[in-house]
């Protein structure tokens, strides 16, 4: 019986070439096994389609770098199913399901926690991304799907320029949930910061930029990282939003752009596998290894 099985995609695992991006993604797996192990823990690391991997077998398992999912969601989700009637997840399988979808920024704001203006636009939705936009009175948007990562999908665009987008909105809305979100200049200018929480508590964080004359700040599209320190009031905010959540993560990455009124706002809460720059902050793997810990301990309980 193994005691942690670090998850990750099928590309990621012995690649026969490497690159700077997986070399990182490597790096922060080879800092958090580091971690486990000097805990007492045995720690594996598969790929979550692995079709030869016994999951009863092991007795936690941990999204890291699953990153091929969002493109392959039906069977991801079939496959979620199965595997949690035979093994733990962490973050739990609540969270986890609750955080696929976007639909959970509606439910943070129930909580009063700010988010962008947003509409949340369901599947079968007759009226075009034109109708919905003039409804929303927004000059310049932001159009993705509900479930989506890497940007997948993700379109800027001002109110007179949604007909260029009319056909790729009609594919999609006929069998995706889609969010339409005001677009928040500022993040042009001061990027969205990235703070990572284990337990609820604040550990570090980093900025991202965006390229020149892109809005994407992910390093898939030249977006840039950089060490950032937050303001006490920052490091409130963070915690705030993570403490908003049900049960309290073991794991958390809270991204907030400042909105058009120069206020912090949610972008994104990640709590399924987020990058969490661990290479920045060595330190922070053995926050999570000791988060970790905690939640193995009360789920022996």
């Amino acid at each position: 019986m193994t005691d942690i099985t670090l998850l990750t995609d099928h590309r990621y695992v012995n690649p026969k070439h490497t690159d700077w991006y997986i070399g990182n993604i490597l790096e922060e797996d080879r800092l958090v096994r580091l971690a486990l192990e000097a805990r007492g823990l045995t720690v594996n690391r598969t790929n979550w389609d692995n079709p030869e991997y016994d999951w009863a077998a092991t007795r936690f398992a941990i999204f890291r770098t699953t990153w091929d999912y969002f493109n392959r969601f039906a069977e991801f989700s079939a496959w979620l199913r199965r595997t949690q009637e035979l093994t733990r997840f962490i973050n739990p399988h609540g969270l986890i399901w609750w955080n696929l979808d976007k639909h959970y920024l509606a439910d943070l704001q129930q909580k009063n926690i700010p988010i962008p203006p947003t509409l949340f636009i369901e599947p079968g939705e007759q009226r075009t991304l034109a109708e919905l936009v003039r409804t929303a009175g927004w000059k310049e948007c932001i159009l993705k799907p509900a479930v989506s990562g890497a940007a997948r999908h993700t379109y800027r665009f001002v109110v007179n320029d949604s007909g260029k987008l009319e056909s790729v909105f009609s594919k999609l809305i006929k069998q995706e949930a889609m969010l339409l979100q005001e677009f928040q200049q500022p993040v042009l200018e001061k990027g969205e910061v990235a703070f990572m929480l284990f337990a609820g508590k604040y550990s570090h964080a980093v900025l991202k930029r965006a390229r020149p004359g892109d809005f994407r700040v992910q390093d898939d599209f030249g977006g840039t990282v950089h060490h950032y320190t937050p303001s006490p009031e920052e490091i409130q905010f963070a915690e705030k939003v993570v403490s908003a959540c049900t049960p309290l993560p073991v794991y958390a990455r809270v991204d907030a752009i400042w909105d058009n009124s120069g206020k912090l706002c949610v972008s994104e809460l990640e709590l399924i596998e987020p990058e969490l720059w661990f290479r920045f902050h060595p330190p922070a793997a053995g926050y999570f290894a000791d988060a970790v810990m905690k939640f193995m301990k009360n789920a022996s309980t």
